[in-house]
């Protein structure tokens, strides 16, 4: 299983086009500087009234399946 941290930091505005599901991919880079893609999805439960913000871990597993996203 493998770890990534990232930073997500998503204004209101930009939070509902990924909620709505315009917006179908979460891009990030992780602190290592590893490039990360995963569905939009994942985030719609760190969507609040402001968007989405904070310091958040990734795990995959060896097939690079997302296991689990959650907010440090």
């Amino acid at each position: 299983m493998k770890e990534l941290h990232f930073e997500l930091n998503l204004t209101r505005k930009q939070a509902l086009r990924y909620y709505e599901g315009s917006v179908r991919f979460v891009i990030v880079t992780a602190e290592n500087g590893q490039k990360i893609q995963f569905p939009a999805q994942h985030i719609r439960p760190f969507i609040d009234q402001n968007g989405v913000e904070g310091r958040f871990a990734i795990q995959f597993d060896s097939d690079n399946k997302l296991l689990s996203l959650n907010k440090l």
